[in-house]
Order: C-alpha cells, then sequence, then structure tokens
C-alpha cells in the first residue's frame, strides 16, 4: 500500500466513489471523533460493488430481498475498507457523512457533526482481515495528523455512540491489536 496523503478533505491517490449522502458540517474546524462501522451487502457477502451504489443510492432493490428493506435508505461514510485493505473514499473529510445516525459521545449528541466514518467490509459473524486492520491503522495515522483533535481516546465503535441500536464493529473487532498497530 502506498504512503497515504490527505489533501483538502480528500484522500490522494486512492479510489474515489462520490456519495450524493453528505451536508455541510456546522464546523470544519470541530472534527474530533472517528468512528468505526462495518457493512456487507447483501448481508455475510462480501465482494462485488453493492457498497459503492448503495452508498450512492443506486442500489437495484430487485437484486436482493435485503436491498428491498434498506431501499429508502439515505447513508454514507467518509470511506470503506474492502477485505483486501483497498480504501474508497466516498464523502470529503471536510464534510459530514451520514453513517452515525442518532447518537451521542461523551455527552455530546449528533455525531455526524464531528466525526469521520470509517466502514469495514464485514459482519458481526467472522474476524476482520489483517490487510483491512493496517490500511485501517495507517489510514487513522493520516487522518489523525490531519485532524489532531482526533487524539487515541476519540476512537470509538458505533456501538458505543449508539447503543441501543448498534453493534459494530462487532464481536471480532481487535481494539487491542488495531490500537498496537497505532503505536
Amino acid at each position: 500500500m502506498q504512503k497515504l496523503k490527505i489533501q483538502n478533505g480528500c484522500l490522494v491517490h486512492q479510489k474515489q466513489v462520490p456519495s450524493p449522502h453528505f451536508s455541510q458540517r456546522p464546523s470544519e474546524n470541530d472534527i474530533s471523533l472517528l468512528v468505526i462501522h462495518y457493512i456487507s451487502l447483501p448481508p455475510e457477502e462480501f465482494g462485488g460493488n453493492f457498497i459503492d451504489l448503495f452508498f450512492q443510492g443506486k442500489l437495484d432493490p430487485t437484486l436482493h430481498p435485503y436491498f428491498e428493506e434498506i431501499q429508502d435508505l439515505r447513508v454514507s461514510a467518509h470511506c470503506l475498507i474492502n477485505r483486501k485493505g483497498e480504501i474508497t473514499q466516498y464523502v470529503n473529510f471536510n464534510d459530514m457523512a451520514w453513517h452515525a445516525g442518532v447518537s451521542c459521545f461523551e455527552g455530546r449528541e449528533k455525531c455526524n457533526e464531528y466525526s469521520i466514518g470509517i466502514e469495514l467490509e464485514g459482519s458481526n459473524n467472522q474476524p476482520f482481515t489483517k490487510a483491512q486492520y493496517q490500511s485501517l491503522a495507517k489510514l487513522t495515522q493520516v487522518i489523525q495528523k490531519s485532524y489532531p483533535q482526533i487524539t487515541d481516546e476519540r476512537i470509538t465503535g458505533h456501538s458505543n455512540i449508539a447503543p441501543e441500536r448498534k453493534i459494530d464493529p462487532g464481536q471480532y473487532f481487535d481494539w487491542e491489536y488495531y490500537r498496537s498497530l497505532l503505536r
């Protein structure tokens, strides 16, 4: 993997799939939280471009019964790391992706307004890949360099900011291993 670089909120030399599902942040100077998620479309299946299509609002609901259930959702993340460790960016880091929903971190609500959301291609039923952890660590480091308010203590899972609704990144996310890669 080549060295990651952020320029004007965009990852340089990484795949870009612009999502229309974003808003301007109330303040670009308040990016202070990193939220880790998982996603697989269809559930428990990996590969393909269904996540790209979903974040673009172009997912064909006739291709899978689950897609009918989510066809009206308008969500996005800043980035996805697939099973091979490849990174795709959907939303400029300076903009607000729609990844956290109703959420609260340390007493502060509306996490989308001040966070960056990273999706790992995965599920709650199997471990993530070594390549994903390596890419996530490198991406985290370059994000922390560009957005220094995101300290190690301000990296969390979706389940921590929306505990009554979400379980990701799930039981197989190895926080200890991930944090060891950040050192």
